[in-house]
């Protein structure tokens, strides 16, 4: 399948689906700063095939996914997270 990019508040993430939709949703998730093609594409179709509606995502700063600019503060980004 042809890969994708969804958009968040401006942030890009680019993925590829393999499988049906209505399959059970396997979420791909590879190390930080991994692109989604570490997942081989072999292994992804056997998935599909065996019924599971896979998705392999580049992470954000990886692959065609979109870089951020900046550093990050993450003494601060962790006291203004969400509470669960």
């Amino acid at each position: 399948m042809p890969e994708k990019i969804a958009e968040v508040n401006g942030v890009q993430l680019c993925h590829e689906t393999f499988g049906s939709p209505d399959g059970r949703p396997l979420l791909m998730i590879m190390g930080l700063a991994s692109q989604m093609i570490w997942w081989d594409d072999e292994l992804c179709e056997n998935l599909a095939a065996e019924g599971f509606f896979v998705i392999r995502y580049d992470n954000r700063d990886a692959g065609r996914s979109s870089r951020m600019t900046g550093r990050v503060n993450l003494p601060l980004a962790y006291t203004l997270r969400t509470a669960p």
